[in-house]
This record gives C-alpha cells, structure tokens and sequence, in this order.
C-alpha cells in the first residue's frame, strides 16, 4: 500500500505540473492568436492602402490582405516594390496601374447599360471583372464583350447563373405593406434616433412596423437614395423600441458595434439578416457598380457572403465594426453567390449621422438628416454575448493588452486547464506518504520488518552465515 501511495503522488505531482504548463502555453497562444487576428492583419491592411496612396495610381493598383492574413500592395516596377518591401509590406509586380484599371471602368460606365451586369477592380487579380447574370442576353453578352476586347487586357469577363436583384423581402426584420427588410445600424444625430437601413426598401414617407400585420410602428422613411447610392434613414416614432449600439445574429446572441470603417479586400466579414441570419465571408473587391432592373448603384462593396430576399439593409461588420448596409446580389443561402453592400461610412458622411454609442462628430459638422423628424432619444446598449468567429468588441468580460482586446473566451481553454492541473497537485498532498514508511529488509533470514526514517539512510542488512 505504501508503494502504491508514493507512486500515485508522483504521478499526481508531475501530471499536475504538466498541466499547469500546457495552461499558460495554451492562454499565450490564445493572446497571440488574438493579436494577431483582431489588430495586426488590421494595421497591416491600413498601413498597405496607404502606401498605395502614396505611389500614387500610375505606381500602384490597390492592396488586399491575402489568405496568409499578410497585406500586399500591387506596384508597377521594381522601385515602388522596393519602397513597399521597406516600409514592411509584401508588394507584388502588375502589369496594369489602378490609373489603367480605372480607366477601363469609365469605358464601361459609357458604354450602354446593359441591366445585370456589375463590375469591378480586383487588385489581385490585376483586372476589371465584369459580370453578367443569367437575365443578360447573348446579344447583349456579346455586345459587352465588345467592349470589353475593346478596352485590352485589363478585362476579365464571367457570368453568374442566377440573376442580380435587391434583396427586399439587419437584422430584425421591418415591414412595410408591400416588402420586408432588416435593421442596418441604430444611428443618431444628437437628438433624434434613426436606423440605417439601405434606399431601395422603401421611398421617403415609406411607415415601417415591427410586424407583418402593421400593429406595431416602428417609425418612417425620412430621407433615401437609390439607385444611384443605396441608403436610407428610418426615424424612430415608436420611444419604446429598444436603439442599442449592438446588432442581432440569431439564437438571442448580439455583437456589440464600437465604430466603422472602410472595408478591405480579402478582409474576413459578417452579415446578418432578418431571412437567413448570420453568414461569414470575405471582401473581394471594393467600388463595384451593379446595374439592377430598378437601376444603377455604384461605389459598393463587393464580397463572396450570401444574401436572400428580406436581408436588405442588414447590416456588413468585422469585430464589432460597422463596415456596411446589404444593397443586393446573385444567388442564394444553399449555392452562395456574390452580395454587394453599400458603405457604411459613405452613408454616414452623407446622411450626417454617426452610429449609437460612438462620439460626436466635430464642432461645426453638419448633423441634420434631410426631413428629421420627432426626437427619441436611445436607450442605453444591453450587453451582448459573444458570437463564435468574430470575438472582438463584443462584450462580457473583457481586457485590453497593448491595444487588443483579449476575451474570457479566448483564455477559458487555457485557464481551466492550468486551475484543474493546480488542484490535481493540491489533491496529491493526500495520498503522500508521511512519517515512518514500513519497508522489508532483503535478505533477512527471519523475513522480519524493519522501521526506517525516509530522511535517514538506509540501514545494512545484519550479516548472517549461510546455510548449507
């Protein structure tokens, strides 16, 4: 029973140390994992797009973050691949400028508009991807290919098999009599509530309700546009609703937005919407111009997420940051397909709201949408739980460390294996042998036991004279 005792202590004592160790690697690379997801790719994706700035659009053709989380500059020669390199930043060497890209969008833009098509720059790929739904004729596909030969290289021409429309049916759901949209953002300029929602949901004057029976208003369009841009304001009439800083994504959970910004390519996004709920998926492309049946939208953002009817206006984030409203797309939530968002900070900017939550703008800035309407004032933020994949700026508990934000989440793992490793060494204490410890004297002609001090030195077996 005695070896049996010390052996299970040691085995205690050393699985116990293990563990406490494997808990702190496990909590460090949850750290690092979030510091480099939630801030580096970030810095690294600003500090790229200004660099493009910089050379200029002779010099540059635009930045993206690519699959490897790294930001690259696309440039045009060696130099300008060289300034990139030293300041940090991949470069990669194209053969067209964003000046070339650009101009080959404007011939486009000239060229008649064919309804269904959408196109836009992707600095990836160095090219103008054009396009075109299953509505496009082989007339006109073959007229836009025209064009497109006509233009050079720069062109890159696809089509879609299903068709590009809005997506009128953020992620609670609005009715009107004739359609049903989401909730983008809840927005404010100072005195009056608003949510953000996109323009082709409904006209100025359009009344919005919080059900499909219209018992419950929710308030009115007071200011929209589209086509053209897609964005609207919808003033709060009802001061019961709640105008949290947070957005809905489904099973009661809720992420709370802290501020916007513009999106990035290759960028890792959230929508949510009052049909299909929370989807993830990435930029690919920024500045895309859809032609819908309604008309056109330029200026958007394009991405891989899927949308369907009733998601218009719900709401495009990254950790806890607004980067745009659902305008429309091709395709569904089972096949996927490309969905475009307007900006959020162009229609901020615009409209002269700022997001619920988020400081005012400076003095002197004009604030005063188009046609307010009757105050009522937001209520204060409810927390929101975390939401799996997109750990920043929600809340619960929560800390900072050099500037990124680190979530009990992220560090449970870690914890409750280094705190059940401690207590497995407490445990031990029990089962260690203590005092005088029994053990047989080999060789001992009388097979008899003798009392030995574990802190002693092992006493000499009595010499005996062998039997014959």
């Amino acid at each position: 029973m005695t070896h049996a005792r010390r052996n299970a202590y040691r085995v205690m004592r050393l699985g116990g140390i293990a563990g406490v160790v494997v808990g702190a690697v496990m909590a460090a690379q949850a750290v690092a994992g979030e510091s480099s997801g939630t801030q580096d790719s970030g810095v690294a994706a600003q500090r790229a797009a200004s660099l493009a700035a910089r050379l200029g659009e002779s010099r540059a053709a635009g930045s993206w973050v690519a699959s490897d989380g790294r930001a690259v500059v696309a440039v045009t020669d060696a130099a300008a691949a060289q300034q990139v390199r030293r300041a940090g930043v991949r470069a990669k060497v194209v053969q067209y400028s964003m000046q070339q890209l650009d101009a080959a969008v404007d011939t486009l833009r000239a060229a008649p508009t064919v309804t269904g098509t959408a196109w836009s720059v992707d600095p990836a790929s160095n090219k103008v991807v054009v396009l075109a739904d299953s509505t496009v004729s082989a007339g006109e596909w073959s007229r836009m290919k025209g064009v497109a030969q006509g233009i050079g290289g720069e062109v890159r021409m696809e089509r879609t098999t299903s068709s590009f429309t809005t997506r009128t049916a953020g992620a609670d759901a609005i009715f009107t009599q004739e359609a049903r949209c989401s909730v983008g953002f809840n927005v404010t300029n100072g005195t009056t509530g608003f949510i953000l929602t996109a323009g082709h949901c409904g006209p100025q004057g359009t009344k919005w309700f919080q059900d499909e029976r219209g018992q419950t208003q929710v308030g009115a369009t007071v200011t929209s546009d589209f086509p053209g841009h897609d964005w609207s304001l919808v003033s709060y009439q009802n001061t019961s609703l709640s105008q949290d800083d947070v957005v809905d994504v489904g099973n009661g959970q809720q992420v709370k937005i802290t501020g916007s910004a513009d999106a990035v390519v290759g960028q890792q996004v959230f929508r949510s919407g009052s049909t299909t709920g929370l989807h993830t998926g990435t930029v690919t492309a920024l500045g895309a111009t859809v032609n819908y049946p309604e008309g056109t939208v330029t200026g958007l953002i394009q991405t891989n997420v899927c949308a369907e009817a009733g998601d218009s206006g719900g709401p495009l984030f990254s950790q806890g940051t607004a980067l745009g409203i659902t305008s429309g797309g091709s395709g569904d939530c089972t096949s996927g397909g490309v969905t475009f968002f307007q900006p959020v900070n162009a229609a901020l900017t615009a409209l002269g709201v700022r997001l619920n939550g988020t400081a005012a703008p400076s003095a002197g800035a004009s604030t005063a949408p188009s046609a307010a309407a009757a105050s009522s004032p937001p209520s204060a933020a409810a927390a929101a739980p975390a939401v799996p994949g997109d750990p920043g700026d929600q809340a619960g508990f929560s800390f900072t460390v050099a500037g990124t934000v680190i979530t009990l989440k992220a560090l449970t793992p870690g914890l409750i294996t280094a705190g059940a490793s401690l207590l497995i060494i407490l445990t031990a204490r029990w089962v260690r042998p203590t005092g005088a410890v029994t053990r047989r004297r080999r060789g001992d002609p009388r097979d008899g036991l003798e009392r030995w001090d574990p802190n002693g030195p092992l006493p000499l077996p009595e010499p005996h004279t062998p039997r014959y």
